[in-house]
């Protein structure tokens, strides 16, 4: 029989009004906050532009303002999972605080399954997606004995193709050994299909109905840009300024 246990911090796994009671208690963290801050669950970005030593002391004020909500909210930061990640060429690279201790500058940082580096080059964000799309597509070679199309393509769509496809139109690649480290993916799952294996790629598609991995990243390009354009001034500029920091999980941005 499970026993009761009193609940002195965080949030409780599963439970329905917990996310939303921590989104309501941590509403007003921004207040007051000069740059752009971004929250998703208990995770806070604060991302600002520096050119000046007048900008640099108004992230901080802002990192101050952050540790003071935290102190009379009786909250504490993850210190330890907190970075700095500095974008852009020539950057200053000024040190920052978090309460008394200094925050440690990082090359590059993860933040929902995004590897985001300094340079905003995204060949190890493509490494990586192909790597997990490579190991699904491993246990689904050696689990499953039939090689008909009926077999593999639903497999594929659903177990390998995800890793290729997740946040895509963030990280899509623009360097043209990126862009083949993917489609070598797509084109070891088609081998795998029986009847097709000495069939051009071309020809292997379209015989599955299926296009390469750069005409979908176009058409999801497409119907994203639809999509924002067909949203309300208001709601699009908070989704811009939303995916503007998205740059490493428990992360103080600084662009």
């Amino acid at each position: 029989m499970p026993k009761w246990r009193s609940v002195i911090s965080g949030v409780p796994q599963g439970s329905v009004l917990g996310p939303e009671l921590f989104n309501t208690f941590s509403g007003d963290m921004d207040s007051g906050i000069k740059c752009t801050l971004s929250k998703f669950a208990n995770d806070t970005k604060s991302c600002g532009v520096v050119d000046t030593l007048e900008e640099r002391d108004a992230i901080q004020r802002d990192l101050d303002r952050l540790e003071r909500w935290a102190c009379v909210n009786l909250m504490k930061f993850n210190k330890a999972k907190c970075k700095v990640l500095h974008v852009g060429r020539h950057n200053p690279k000024h040190s920052y605080r978090l309460g008394r201790e200094w925050i440690e500058s990082s090359r590059e940082e993860k933040d929902l399954g995004v590897l985001i580096d300094e340079k905003l080059n995204m060949s190890q964000q493509c490494a990586l997606a192909a790597q997990k799309a490579n190991c699904a597509l491993g246990c689904v070679s050696s689990s499953v004995t039939s090689r008909s199309r009926e077999g593999i393509l639903p497999l594929y769509s659903a177990l390998v193709r995800p890793h290729l496809q997740y946040c895509v139109q963030l990280w899509g690649p623009w360097y043209k050994k990126d862009v083949e480290l993917l489609e070598r993916v797509q084109r070891r799952a088609m081998k795998l299909i029986r009847g097709l294996e000495h069939v051009s790629c071309e020809d292997r598609l379209k015989e599955l109905g299926l296009f390469s991995l750069e005409k979908r990243r176009l058409w999801g390009d497409l119907r994203a840009a639809f999509q924002y354009l067909k949203r309300p001034t208001g709601k699009l500029e908070r989704d811009c300024l939303s995916g503007s920091v998205v740059t490493g999980q428990g992360v103080m941005a600084v662009n």
